[in-house]
């Protein structure tokens, strides 16, 4: 299992790194890589988009500073800032018996038992892929398959900085509030902690072990 640590990266990058790192675990170069950065602001939007997920015209959201990308992923619109942990899985698929659902509620119980240790109690809604606190959600699924290996990923809110920005989206195309985990806590947290927790879990466990054969 290869870990790529990008660090504080423009989402294009960060989109041609997946996409070279994909073609290496596709061609049996890698078994198996995990892309982990942060996003300067930037919305993308999914191959299920709805019509009015975007509040603003795409020209309003450049003048404020935040780029709007068209991406291949599965799921509506989101929000990414230099705020949240931003974690890129490029597992073959075979490791879920080649199950897109089983993969996404690994992801989202990754997130859900790495929140655990700081006392968050968070969890999944039925047929809303994600991981929420109560009515809040605080970490965001979507992900890309070709060739039986995934990419895109997850993006979960760790800092309280720009959450402001989401009111100007619908997130996943619905009416919801966002939280990060320093608002459910109340306190600082560090990158470092919350990165070392969740990478943890997902190259742990009998899923991802097969995944590195």
């Amino acid at each position: 299992m290869t870990i790529i640590n990008l660090g504080l990266v423009d989402y294009q990058k960060a989109l041609d790194e997946q996409r070279r790192v994909h073609a290496l675990v596709c061609d049996g170069t890698e078994p198996a890589a995990i892309i982990v950065c942060r996003h300067y602001p930037v919305i993308t939007v999914g191959r299920s988009a709805k019509k009015g997920s975007l509040l603003l015209g795409r020209s309003e959201y450049e003048a404020r500073g935040i780029k709007v990308v068209d991406v291949e992923r599965g799921g509506d619109v989101t929000y990414h800032s230099p705020s949240q942990l931003v974690i890129y899985p490029i597992f073959p698929m075979a490791a879920f018996d080649n199950d897109l659902h089983a993969y996404l509620r690994f992801l989202e119980e990754a997130v859900i038992s790495s929140l655990e240790p700081a006392g968050i109690s968070a969890c999944r809604k039925n047929s809303l892929t994600g991981v929420w606190v109560q009515q809040r959600k605080i970490a965001s699924i979507g992900i890309a398959v070709k060739r039986w290996v995934s990419y895109h990923g997850l993006s979960l809110i760790v800092k309280r900085e720009f959450l402001e920005d989401f009111s100007l989206i619908r997130p996943c195309g619905m009416d919801i509030g966002m939280t990060s985990i320093e608002s459910e806590l109340q306190q600082t947290v560090s990158f470092d902690t919350i990165k070392h927790n969740l990478l943890r879990r997902l190259t742990n466990g009998q899923c991802i072990a097969a995944a590195a054969r």
